[in-house]
């Protein structure tokens, strides 16, 4: 008995310091990302795999700019339409959160989020899709060391340069490229608008723009004014 329990401290510590050491592996990428810009994030990297799986010689359509040279048009339209206290919050939109439980609760599924611009930029650059507690608990604790060490315009100039966009296309140079040809220093309101609404499903609304997202983005385009950015 005293063998087992020994043996069960053991793993157990083994365990937490594992736990420690990825974790100050992460707070080491975040510090380095600070002040240098990711190359490749975990979904690029899923992507990228997937896609290689149907043809090895896929790549993904990637490229990094300053945040001065994204238009504050997609800015405003993609606090709007995904994190419209983005500025004000720490990482968490509590009210937000209240919300998309109770309209999960009416619609009897996990539909809504409710997932701040923070939130998605740590599942980005380090989890993987879909839904768990143990996701959730990661996602909720490098959302912390991303808000206490990221300045709210650094959050943002990295999420805006590696959130997906569409199959294989990632940022927002790369997709005012393939959607519009143009740079994303020259995305006006109405196609920030609409770049802006295709994030929670990029792959699915690349194929299918119907009237409903175009609403959507029309609503976006409206209200985005108001959003204040960093």
């Amino acid at each position: 008995m005293r063998r087992l329990i020994r043996w069960i401290g053991i793993t157990l510590l083994g365990v937490v310091a594992l736990t420690v050491l990825v974790h100050a592996v992460i707070m080491a990428q975040l510090i380095w990302w600070s002040r240098f810009d990711p190359a490749r994030t975990s979904f690029m990297e899923l992507r990228l795999e997937a896609m290689q799986a149907d043809d090895p010689d896929a790549r993904l359509a990637h490229r990094w700019v300053p945040y001065e040279r994204i238009s504050d048009h997609l800015k405003r339209a993609v606090v709007a339409a995904e994190d419209d206290k983005f500025v004000d919050h720490e990482g968490f939109d509590w009210e937000g959160i209240q919300r998309a439980i109770e309209r999960n609760q009416r619609r009897g599924r996990p539909a809504a989020g409710g997932s701040t611009i923070s939130q998605q930029l740590a599942k980005n650059l380090f989890l993987w899709p879909g839904k768990s507690y143990l996701r959730k608990a990661e996602e909720a604790l490098i959302t912390l060391m991303i808000e206490s060490l990221w300045s709210k315009r650094r959050i943002l100039e990295v999420y805006l340069n590696v959130v997906e966009w569409g199959d294989g296309v990632f940022g927002a140079e790369a997709a005012a490229r393939h959607y519009y040809r143009i740079p994303a220093a020259d995305l006006g309101p109405a196609e920030a608008a609409r770049l802006a609404v295709m994030l929670p499903n990029p792959r699915r609304y690349e194929r299918e723009f119907g009237p409903r997202l175009a609403a959507h983005a029309e609503r976006v385009r409206r209200r985005m004014h108001r959003s204040e950015i960093p």
